[in-house]
C-alpha cells in the first residue's frame, strides 16, 4: 500500500512552505511517528512525521518551495525493513575495507577529497605534507597547517607573494529568516521610528526576589524573574499611554483595549516572538508560568503559529546576551517595543550621597506617526517608576498585599 505524506497547513493565511531539512534518505525504512522532515513557513518551523511503517521515496528536494496539500513523499508499507540485512553487508564490506587498508595503505599518503582539492589549487607536493589521518592519510587540517607553517617561515622582508587558503561557506536563507528580514526592512523603511532612553535602578526588584524567590519557586514551580515585573510595569504604562498600545491600519489608528504582550525569545531556529495573551489579567505567577511554557516550546521546536500571531506591544531583553544599550526595531504592525539591557553596578547619587546600585538601561523604540515624544518619554518614565517602587505601584504597600500578589 502506498501512503502519500502531504504538506500540512501551518496556519490560516499560509499557502506555501519550504522544505528546510530531510532527516531521511530515499529508500530508508521509516517507522510510524518518526520525524522525517522539517518545513519552514513564514512564521515557524514544523516537523513532519511518518504516518506508517515502510520504505520512503522523497518527492521534493531540500530547499524546494511547495504548496499546502502537495505530496512531500510516499511510503510503501508493503516493503519490509531490510536494514539489519544491509547492516550486515556494510559490516562485512567495512571489515574487508579495513583489511585492504591495513595491507595496502600503510605508510601511503592518500589525500582526502577536500585535501586533494587544496593540494591541486595550491600546487603543493604530496611529499611535503605529513598526514595525520588513519594510516597516514592526508586531511584538510594537515594542508591548512602546512600553509600556515609555510607563511610563518617566510621573512617579513620577502617579496614572495603568499596566498592563504581562506574557505567560505554559502547556504540559502531559510523561509523564516527571509520573512524576518522583510519585516525588519519594512519596519525601517515604512515607520517613522525613534528611540528614547532611560535608566532604572533595579535594587528594589532585587530585594523582593531575594526575599521571596525560594518560596515562590517552591509553591509555583517557576522562578520569580525580571520579566514578570517588566510585563506588569508595561501593562500599567500602556494603560496610562494608550497610543503606545495602538497600530495604524490604512488611514485609521486602532487602539487596543487589551494587552497582548509579545516576548522575544531566542531559540535554535532564530528569534521567535510568542505572545502572552491578556497580560492585564495575569498575576506574577501567571506571567512567569506562561513565559516558561512559551520558552520551552520555542526551544524544543513545538511553538505554533497561533502562539506567535498578534501582540499589541513587544518586550525584548538583549541583556541576557550582554548588551549594554541598543535601539530595538519595532515589530510591525505594532507601534512600539521596549528593550531591556544588561544590569551593571554603577555609582549614582541617592539623596545627596554616592551609592553603588544595579542599573539597567531601557530603550523604547516607537512609531512617531502616532506616538509623540511626550507620550514615549512618559511611558518609559512610568516603567521606571514601577520598577523602582514595585511595592507601591505593582503590589500594594503591605506585606499582606505582597503575599497576595505573589500568591504565597
Amino acid at each position: 500500500m502506498i501512503i502519500q505524506v502531504k504538506v500540512p497547513s501551518p496556519g490560516e493565511s499560509i499557502t506555501e512552505v519550504e522544505v528546510s531539512t530531510w532527516l531521511v534518505k530515499n529508500g530508508d525504512y521509516v517507522s510510524t511517528g518518526q520525524i522525517i522532515a522539517e518545513i519552514d513557513s513564514d512564521k515557524a518551523t514544523l516537523e513532519i512525521s511518518a504516518e506508517e511503517n515502510g520504505i520512503i521515496t522523497l518527492m521534493v528536494k531540500k530547499g524546494e518551495r511547495v504548496r499546502v496539500g502537495d505530496v512531500l513523499c510516499i511510503i510503501d508499507t508493503s516493503k519490509r525493513n531490510t536494514k539489519k540485512h544491509q547492516e550486515k553487508i556494510i559490516d562485512v564490506q567495512g571489515k574487508q575495507k579495513n583489511n585492504i587498508e591495513e595491507v595496502f595503505s600503510r605508510d601511503l599518503k592518500i589525500p582526502s577529497p577536500a585535501s586533494k582539492k587544496i593540494l591541486q589549487e595550491k600546487n603543493i607536493s604530496i611529499e611535503s605534507i605529513q598526514g595525520t589521518g588513519k594510516h597516514g592519510r592526508i586531511t584538510k587540517k594537515d594542508c591548512i597547517f602546512y600553509l600556515e607553517k609555510e607563511k610563518n617561515e617566510i621573512s617579513f622582508d620577502s617579496n614572495i607573494p603568499v596566498t592563504m587558503y581562506r574557505p567560505e561557506t554559502r547556504s540559502p536563507l531559510s523561509s523564516l529568516r527571509r520573512k524576518l528580514s522583510e519585516r525588519l526592512v519594512y519596519a525601517k523603511n515604512q515607520m517613522a521610528s525613534l528611540t528614547t532612553f532611560n535608566e532604572v535602578d533595579m535594587l528594589e526588584v532585587f530585594l523582593i526576589r531575594k526575599k521571596y524567590k525560594d518560596i515562590f519557586r517552591k509553591k509555583h514551580g517557576v522562578n520569580l524573574g525580571f520579566m514578570s515585573f517588566f510585563t506588569m510595569s508595561c501593562v500599567r504604562a500602556l494603560q496610562l499611554y494608550p497610543d503606545v498600545n495602538a497600530m495604524i491600519s490604512g488611514e485609521e489608528k486602532v487602539n487596543f483595549e487589551y494587552y497582548d504582550i509579545s516576548i522575544a525569545i531566542s531559540g535554535p531556529k532564530g528569534l521567535m516572538v510568542p505572545v502572552i495573551r491578556n497580560a492585564e489579567h495575569l498575576s506574577f505567577r501567571g506571567i512567569e508560568q506562561e513565559i516558561n511554557k512559551l520558552s520551552t516550546r520555542v526551544h524544543n521546536g513545538t511553538i505554533s503559529v497561533d502562539e506567535m500571531t498578534g501582540g499589541t506591544f513587544t518586550i525584548t531583553n538583549g541583556g541576557i546576551f550582554g548588551s549594554m544599550l541598543s535601539t530595538p526595531i519595532i515589530n510591525p504592525p505594532q507601534s512600539a517595543i521596549l528593550g531591556m539591557h544588561k544590569i551593571i553596578e554603577r555609582p549614582i547619587v541617592v539623596n545627596g550621597s554616592i551609592e553603588i546600585r544595579p542599573i539597567m538601561y531601557l530603550a523604547l523604540s516607537y512609531d512617531h506617526r502616532i506616538i509623540d515624544g511626550k507620550e514615549s518619554v512618559g511611558f518609559l518614565v512610568s516603567v521606571k517608576e514601577s520598577i523602582e517602587n514595585p511595592i507601591k505601584f505593582l503590589m500594594g504597600e503591605s506585606e499582606e498585599n505582597i503575599s497576595k500578589k505573589l500568591e504565597l
